[in-house]
């Protein structure tokens, strides 16, 4: 991954992750998941979510007010 990536926000849960990266998308910020879990252990690892550096800031911002439960 290049260098205008950042990631910004992470779980051990594909279900949270996908809704982060809609709810980005529906707020015209491009974002990538990156899954890091072990397929072995199927839950050991973190899935990631990556967007680019200028739009970092509110990404994070955005994904803070997510309500999962």
């Amino acid at each position: 991954m290049s260098d205008n990536w950042v990631r910004i926000y992470q779980s051990p849960y594909l279900y949270k992750v996908e809704i982060a990266r809609a709810i980005l998308e529906e707020n015209d910020i491009t974002s990538v998941i990156v899954n890091k879990q072990d397929t072995a252990y199927g839950t050991f690892g973190e899935i990631e979510l990556y967007a680019q550096k200028e739009n970092a800031l509110r990404a994070v911002n955005i994904i803070k007010t997510i309500k999962y439960e």
